[in-house]
């Protein structure tokens, strides 16, 4: 790993230090994590990128209650329907959840799914990321996410920026941090992570760039010792990948896109930082934070970002949690669909805000909701669609789909044709050599498109 330290500040961890850019380690013969070379070398092929697109990809891990959020049960008797009440919003006809009032007077840009189905009941990210059952392909490694089959199909847009990169801070259920993995696409695509795990620190604090070359060129006498022995002549393209390596660690572009010091006052204050941190327990924080730096990272030519967004298994206190987390989110997602609509940029990026599954009717003893993987929900933006819609229903209960229920990988096949891709059509080769659809249920949301 290679950290760059620079002036300090505070991040959604609390913990104040200086900025700072990790970035895998440089060896070539490296072992044990994925090298920021490995990763150039894997997008080197892939075609250059026509027009840049994006997605964020929000995830509120634990499964937050959709009848507490985007459809609240006011014909439910009281141990089903809850505390809240529903507000109108700027679209007749359509009412969400009163801890979102910020996203009512904007729902002309948004639209909420109400009956998410297909939801696996894993307690993790990975269906979110990849539209897939975690055990789909695992014996060869296991489904893509789509970060990094855009990795693969687009690569990078600047060769200074990775194509995917994932903000969650790791977790102490880790599942709920997952970056999105590369599966059967190997190390190579895999998310870069900021602050990520790996390797060994390499700390340039007050080390010139004249020393990071001075490296490079050590790196460089090694691999021609490499390449003398190699009788394959694999290692004949390795300056070549090394160079690009030291190129994205000497820009200041992906350091920048992640310095949200760099933003106005004002345009801070309106995402808010999340605290104080309330219901994290063994999850993620609420880091209006990395929101910001979502909006940051795709500015820069990013292609996917992904975040962990609060802790939402509300086994108790469910109400207190939505209260606390909903009007914390509402503010942060507001403001990311205001700012890149000012900044011409909200009909390519697409904003999807959802979690791994739903929650219970019934409230339990402890004022809770369990796991409920029959229906769940999502929060759409951007990306081009039909906005200012709410898709979908439950029953009066809120238990199952009653109308137009939408699989998990509609959403998913619905955010790559909002970044170019046609699904029912695009393949991507296992190691087997068998070629893959990005997802099974490959038409997107007719609705939206």
């Amino acid at each position: 790993m290679l950290t760059i330290l620079g002036n300090k500040t505070k991040y959604c961890d609390g913990v104040s230090r200086r900025s700072f850019l990790k970035i895998g380690g440089l060896s070539m013969g490296a072992v044990g994590g994925t090298t920021l070379t490995d990763l150039l070398r894997a997008e080197s092929v892939s075609p250059a990128p026509h027009t840049q697109k994006s997605i964020i990809n929000i995830f509120l891990g634990g499964g937050p209650p959709h009848q507490d959020m985007w459809e609240i049960k006011t014909e439910a008797p009281a141990e089903i329907r809850g505390e809240f009440s529903p507000i109108s919003t700027a679209v007749p006809g359509i009412q969400i959840g009163e801890c979102f009032p910020k996203l009512a007077a904007m729902m002309d840009k948004l639209v909420v799914i109400r009956s998410v189905v297909g939801c696996s009941g894993g307690h993790d990210a990975f269906q979110c990321f990849s539209g897939w059952d975690r055990r789909s392909l695992a014996s060869i490694g296991g489904r893509p996410s789509i970060g990094s089959c855009l990795a693969k199909l687009r690569g990078p847009s600047d060769p200074a920026i990775p194509p995917t990169v994932a903000l969650a801070n790791k977790t102490k259920h880790g599942p709920w941090s997952e970056p999105g993995a590369s599966g059967f696409l190997g190390a190579g695509y895999q998310a870069f992570r900021p602050s990520g795990d790996g390797m060994d620190d390499l700390k340039l604090n007050g080390v010139t760039l004249e020393r990071l070359r001075d490296r490079e060129q050590l790196l460089t006498g090694l691999d021609g010792l490499k390449r003398n022995a190699d009788a394959t002549g694999i290692m004949d393209g390795v300056d070549a990948f090394t160079q690009a390596a030291f190129g994205v660690l000497t820009s200041s572009k992906l350091a920048d896109a992640l310095d949200i010091s760099k933003e106005p006052a004002e345009v801070r204050e309106r995402y808010g930082d999340g605290k104080p941190y309330k219901y994290q327990y063994d999850g993620a924080p609420t880091c209006n934070d990395h929101i910001l730096m979502a909006r940051r990272l795709v500015e820069a030519g990013v292609r996917s970002v992904t975040l962990s967004f609060g802790r939402w298994d509300s086994h108790g206190a469910n109400f207190d949690l939505v209260r606390d987390h909903g009007t914390k989110l509402d503010q942060a997602v507001s403001a990311l669909v205001q700012d890149l609509e000012e900044r011409g940029m909200l009909d390519d990026v697409t904003i999807v805000v959802w979690g791994e599954f739903g929650r219970t009717p019934r409230i339990n003893k402890g004022a809770g909701r369990d796991h409920w993987p029959q229906v769940s929900c999502a929060l759409m933006a951007g990306g081009g669609m039909r906005t200012g819609q709410a898709i979908g229903a439950t029953n009066r209960l809120g238990e199952r789909p009653i109308s137009r229920p939408v699989d998990m990988q509609e959403v998913v096949a619905t955010a790559y044709h909002n970044l170019g891709i046609d699904t029912m059509n695009t393949t991507i080769s296992d190691p087997t050599g068998r070629p893959q659809f990005l997802v099974d249920k490959r038409e997107p949301i007719r609705e939206l498109v």
